[in-house]
């Protein structure tokens, strides 16, 4: 296949940045990209021939397939000690429009919502300075007891390591608990962008980005999968997201437990860096795109729509990704931020929009096994 910028076959790679063919010699050869070719994607202003040799990846790995799950999101309680400026969920406790489930809220909330049989539970909150260790082991119990079918992905790594230092237990003991209790996997947030010179800026008080990384490979190495996440779109630069992506990739050779990576669009409004502007469709796409290329260890690229619009996830499954989330029902920490996308949507909508994409669409559970649907309920391939 043809690397030049010159004339070329209809199915060759074209470009008007030279500084590309390099990398797209590498991406046909299957060779691992490393971090002045990140830089370079990033930099360069031909994002359709970046999207070119990322959805060349993505289908070398899925074919026309595109992922997408029953999901439901529970926010347990929107009190947080932290203050983080990317923040527009969190309150202080005392203020106005703070809220904590009580157990049977949360359960109740978990079963209510669209009529379509869950397969999944999504569960993140604040970190809340009085509840103690056993309330999310006794929600997430609860909600095992009722919903024995439905898969439990709760409490990001800063929750795993909040909640371990409340329950006075190392970050192991923590996880194991969790797990006993009924934690299946793990949401990929509170990753944000791990340079340092960000983190101070935007979240100063979460674990750092060591320590986010560090979390996520013991719960890995105890059999619990996880997503992965980057924020971008805010104070960070070129590269530190590439480091980011790069930190991932490391952790990744090392457990194989990320199933997902994530890009987050930062949305500023009614957060302390409300100034920002918020990013373009260009910098969406090219940031699902550089994530396909560099993640070569990562199974699956997720264009969430909550956060980049279902038609920018419907674009975005021709620039690497493979997956755009599920139904969701409530979403409350983005839209707290000035999202204008829908809380939630329906199976049927989200096929829709695959399928008008021009792919196939596959439901999934969270660990990316085939659901079969009847009336009313589900199997999952084993």
């Amino acid at each position: 296949m043809s690397l030049s910028s010159g004339a070329r076959p209809r199915h060759s790679f074209q470009t008007d940045d030279p500084a590309l063919l390099p990398i797209a010699e590498k991406v046909q050869r299957g060779e691992r990209l490393d971090f002045d070719d990140g830089v370079t994607l990033y930099r360069s202003g031909d994002v359709l021939a970046v999207g070119w040799l990322a959805n060349m990846v993505r289908e070398r790995m899925h074919g026309d397939v595109a992922y997408f799950n029953v999901n439901r999101h529970i926010n347990p309680t929107n009190v947080c000690m932290a203050s983080c400026r990317l923040c527009a969920f969190g309150r202080k406790k005392g203020e106005d429009g703070t809220y904590t489930m009580a157990l049977e809220e949360a359960w109740e909330t978990a079963g209510s919502g669209y009529s379509e049989a869950i397969t999944e539970f999504h569960i993140v909150g604040g970190l809340h300075p009085d509840l103690p260790f056993e309330y999310f082991m006794d929600l997430v119990s609860g909600l095992k007891q009722r919903f024995p079918k439905v898969h439990i992905k709760a409490f990001t790594m800063v929750e795993v390591a909040f909640l371990a230092k409340r329950g006075k237990m190392t970050i192991p003991q923590a996880l194991q608990r969790m797990k006993d209790a009924g934690v299946d996997s793990m949401p990929g947030g509170g990753a944000e962008i791990f340079a340092d010179r960000v983190r101070h800026i935007i979240c100063d008080h979460k674990i750092d980005g060591g320590e986010w990384l560090e979390t996520a490979r013991t719960a890995h190495k105890l059999g619990l999968r996880s997503n992965a996440t980057m924020l971008y779109g805010h104070v960070e630069n070129d590269e530190d997201r590439v480091d980011h992506l790069l930190r991932l990739r490391e952790v990744q050779d090392d457990t194989g437990g990320f199933q997902t990576f994530i890009p987050l669009a930062f949305h500023p409004d009614h957060t302390a860096l409300a100034h920002i502007p918020r990013t373009t469709g260009m910098l969406d796409v090219k940031q699902i795109a550089i994530g396909r290329l560099m993640l070569d260890n990562f199974p699956h690229i997720k264009s969430y729509w909550q956060m980049v619009s279902p038609k920018m996830a419907q674009v975005a499954l021709r620039f690497g990704a493979d997956d755009i989330d599920g139904t969701v029902v409530e979403e409350k920490i983005y839209h707290d931020a000035g999202a204008t996308t829908p809380q939630g949507m329906r199976r049927a909508d989200l096929v829709r929009l695959i399928t008008e994409a021009g792919r196939v669409p596959f439901e999934r559970d969270t660990l990316y096994r085939a659901v079969t649907r009847s009336e009313d309920s589900f199997t999952v391939a084993v």
